[in-house]
């Protein structure tokens, strides 16, 4: 292994990945370091494992709203073995392969900065070594589970996303903090595979407040038909596990204690930036790097530094965090040969973000919501339609209910926001992000026209309600 290399990755998940690919294709060459798993979070304890485990329950639903089928109790061991050959077994060699295959050198161990253009790379046996950049070093280390300072609460050993997606078994009881993605995927993810009882704690008033009120008023209606009970206002203040792997306590502001089997904390996210060496460069430790749109860390002298994906703090999706590699691998490339840079827009902010929520309905959302748009000045004109009247959602099953909304600019008539409620609305997603990102004027995305008979004929629908 060499010790110098023009560009070092401090994390191996699918951001810094990207960078690694981005600059070797630009003729650099390369080395990333990782502590876990080749492939990170996401590919291990988060995204995919669980979209595997919300896969059957989802279908579940599908079914069940089709007169005709029917479909027997959900097998669990099976969809957990799916789930684990999903993550590979957690063996992240395949992943190794393809990093040195890019070409690269992979370093397991623990990435620290230790001074400009250095990095220290301890490995579980102790033993360390220093490899420096000479062209930049990179952050994608990616963020960690947030475990609020309620009294007894990290004592009692809460799942996160990191466990709730690698269980081994499903908890009879379940209590489920936070309201946010993380908590309404994997409680209706654990309730539908046999989590009998199972209760959310919302600290505000309604599920996804990021996103448009109705997103979480619909699924609210699904929770409450499933008998998932949501309890909105409510946090806990105290909890107790007297035996580790034990039942659980949780008590509430009012009203008896909650018992359960598993409590699942998903209150949010803090960039994994506290031991990353960041006071070695005059950068504050356990905080989010702040970056200009090219990635480059902002305050440290000679700009040798970058930071991608969540610990960033501009967008924190895995495919945004990609897409900002992309450009931070393209960009040191081009500043080593000295070329013109590459286009950047203000995508990288997070601004126009497509997400999708893989509840049942999901939740698909891109560009600004109605609040969020006003407040930054825009002239707005809003039109919202009920997915379960267009014909295609219709004969998708029985009880159908969803809601489209439009968030448009009416001083360019394009739209900056777009968002989708509804059984299988997640394809529809790419066409609005299309559609916002391009800035497309509406009398041309007019003449888009959706096939009939399919839920995309939304589209139609929504243009013709504005006025179209």
């Amino acid at each position: 292994m060499a010790d110098e290399f023009d560009v070092i990755v401090i994390g191996a998940g699918p951001a810094g990945e990207n960078v690694v690919d981005r600059a070797v294709r630009g003729g650099l060459t390369a080395a990333i370091v990782e502590e876990r798993l080749a492939g990170g979070e996401c590919a291990y304890w988060a995204c995919v494992p669980s979209k595997a485990l919300l896969r059957p329950v989802d279908l579940a639903g599908e079914v069940s709203r089709v007169p005709g089928l029917s479909l027997g109790p959900i097998d669990v061991p099976a969809v957990l073995a799916r789930r684990d050959e999903t993550v590979s077994n957690f063996d992240d060699s395949g992943q190794v392969r393809w990093i040195e295959s890019v070409p690269a050198e992979f370093f397991r161990g623990r990435g620290r900065i230790d001074g400009p253009r250095r990095v220290r790379v301890t490995a579980e046996d102790g033993g360390e070594r220093v490899i420096t950049a000479r062209q930049a070093v990179v952050l994608a280390t990616g963020s960690i589970p947030a475990i609020p300072r309620t009294p007894g609460l990290a004592e009692a050993r809460p799942w996160t996303s990191h466990e709730v997606t690698a269980a081994t078994s499903i908890p009879e009881r379940l209590v489920v903090i936070g309201g946010g993605v993380v908590a309404c995927e994997m409680a209706q993810a654990m309730h539908g595979l046999g989590a009998r009882s199972t209760t959310v704690l919302v600290r505000g008033d309604r599920l996804l407040s990021r996103m448009e009120p109705f997103a979480g008023e619909l699924l609210a209606e699904s929770f409450a038909d499933a008998g998932i009970e949501l309890r909105t206002h409510t946090d806990a203040v105290r909890v107790e596990r007297p035996e580790p792997g034990g039942k659980v306590t949780v008590h509430l502001p009012e009203g008896p204690p909650l018992e359960a089997d598993e409590l699942l904390v998903a209150t949010g996210r803090r960039p994994a930036t506290g031991d990353l060496g960041l006071s070695t460069v005059g950068l504050a430790d356990g905080t989010i790097v702040e970056v200009d749109d090219s990635m480059r860390a902002t305050g440290v002298a000679d700009g040798w530094l970058y930071a991608v994906g969540d610990l960033n703090g501009r967008a924190l999706l895995t495919h945004m965090g990609k897409y900002q590699a992309r450009i931070c691998g393209d960009v040191i490339a081009a500043r080593a040969r000295g070329d013109e840079l590459p286009a950047m827009r203000d995508l990288v902010g997070g601004a126009r973000s497509p997400q999708v929520v893989f509840t049942d309905p999901q939740v698909c959302a891109v560009g600004l919501t109605e609040e969020a748009a006003r407040a930054a000045g825009i002239r707005v004109r809003t039109v919202e339609y009920d997915l379960g009247s267009v014909t295609g959602a219709y004969l998708m099953g029985d009880g159908y209910r969803g809601k489209a909304k439009a968030v448009v600019d009416e001083d360019r008539r394009i739209l900056v926001g777009v968002t989708f409620v509804g059984p299988a609305t997640a394809d529809l997603l790419h066409s609005a992000t299309i559609a916002v990102t391009a800035e497309v004027p509406l009398d041309l995305l007019w003449h888009a026209v959706p096939t009939f008979p399919t839920v995309s004929e939304i589209w139609l629908r929504l243009l013709e309600a504005y006025g179209l």
